[in-house]
C-alpha cells in the first residue's frame, strides 16, 4: 500500500488494519475516522498554522496526527493503547517539510488525565508559549478530560475537540432548551463553545451507534466574577438536582426556610415559579453572590 493515501481513506486504514491483526477496542472507545473530509475540518477547525505546537489526544492510527503535520504542526500525543507505538512510528511520514519525523512528532504513552505536562514534554514542545489542543475524544471520558484540561496549568489557546454530538449540543446549548444544563454552564463560565462541524457515524470505521461533532473551545477573555468555582458548581448542580422542579424546590437542600429562598429568587428579578434551565449564566453567578452574602 502506498504512503501517499493518507491514513484516513478507508482503504489505508483498511490496510492497516489488515497488516497489523488490530481491531478497535471497545474498551478504549475506540473507531477509526475514515472521512479525510472531515479530518481536515478539524485541522480547519483548530486553525492549524505552520509552527503551532499542539498536543493530541489519542491519535490512534495517526489518521489525524498525519494532517496535523502535513499542516505544518510539531505533535506531542498521548495514547493509552500499547498496540499502537509500533503503526504510528510505520505508518505515518517519515519527513515532513524536510524534518525527520521524531522531531516533528513525539508519543507519550500515558492516559491525559494522568498527565503531567512539563515532565511529559521533556522540552519537545516550548510550553512557555501556548499550544492547541486537539482530540478526537473515547465517548465515555470526554466530560472528565475536558474539565481536567480547563482546570491545568497548561497554556492553551484553544481546544479543538471531537465528541459525541448529544455532548457537543450540551456545550454550545442555551437557555430554555433541554440540552441546557450544569455541564453548559460549567463550560461556558470558563470557555467561549463554539460548534465547528458535525460528523456523521458513516464516517468511522467500525461504525459507531451515533453522530459525532466537533467543538472549538476558547478561554474567556472576560471570566464571569466567579471567586469559587468548586462552590459555583455544587450550586448549579443543586439547582439541576431535580430537573423538572422549580428552582426554589431545588434551592430547599442549600435554603431550608421557604421566605428566605423566594425572597433570593425576587432579588433576581425572577418569578418565584421559574424553573433552572430559564436561568442565564449572569443570573447563576449573581444567584451564587446572593447565596454567600446570606451565609456571611
Amino acid at each position: 500500500m502506498s504512503n501517499s493515501m493518507p491514513i484516513a481513506s478507508p482503504v489505508r486504514t483498511q490496510a492497516i488494519v489488515n497488516r497489523y491483526f488490530m481491531h478497535a477496542k471497545k474498551n478504549l472507545g475506540q473507531n477509526f475516522l475514515v472521512d479525510l473530509a472531515a479530518i481536515k475540518g478539524i485541522v480547519e477547525a483548530a486553525d492549524i498554522q505552520v509552527g503551532d505546537q499542539v498536543i493530541e489526544i489519542g491519535p490512534g492510527i495517526g489518521s489525524l496526527t498525519e494532517q496535523l503535520l502535513l499542516a505544518g504542526a510539531k505533535v506531542l500525543a498521548y495514547e493509552v493503547d500499547q498496540d499502537l507505538p509500533e503503526i504510528l512510528n510505520n505508518e505515518l511520514p517519515q519527513k515532513i517539510d524536510g524534518e525527520d519525523l521524531k522531531d516533528r512528532f513525539k508519543l507519550v504513552m500515558k492516559d491525559v488525565l494522568k498527565a503531567n505536562f512539563i515532565e511529559d514534554n521533556g522540552g519537545f514542545l516550548n510550553l512557555s508559549k501556548a499550544v492547541k489542543i486537539v482530540a478526537n475524544l473515547p465517548y465515555y471520558i470526554t466530560t472528565p478530560i475536558i474539565f481536567n484540561l480547563i482546570k491545568s496549568d497548561l497554556d492553551f489557546s484553544s481546544l479543538t475537540l471531537m465528541m459525541q454530538k448529544e455532548v457537543a449540543e450540551r456545550l454550545v446549548a442555551e437557555p430554555k432548551t433541554k440540552e441546557y444544563g450544569p455541564l453548559t454552564i460549567a463550560v461556558q463560565s470558563r470557555m467561549n463553545v463554539r460548534l465547528a462541524e458535525e460528523v456523521k457515524s458513516t464516517s468511522f470505521m467500525p461504525r459507531p451507534k451515533v453522530d459525532s461533532a466537533v467543538v472549538v473551545l476558547t478561554p474567556l477573555i472576560e471570566k464571569p466574577d466567579i471567586s469559587d468555582y468548586a462552590f459555583f458548581d455544587h450550586v448549579v448542580k443543586m439547582c439541576f438536582a431535580q430537573r423538572r422542579k422549580t428552582l426554589a424546590n431545588n434551592l430547599k437542600a442549600l435554603i431550608k426556610d421557604k421566605d428566605e429562598r423566594e425572597k433570593i429568587i425576587s432579588d433576581l428579578g425572577l418569578d418565584v415559579r421559574v424553573r433552572p434551565e430559564e436561568l442565564t449564566l449572569e443570573q447563576f453567578v449573581k444567584l451564587v453572590h446572593l447565596l454567600k452574602d446570606q451565609q456571611a
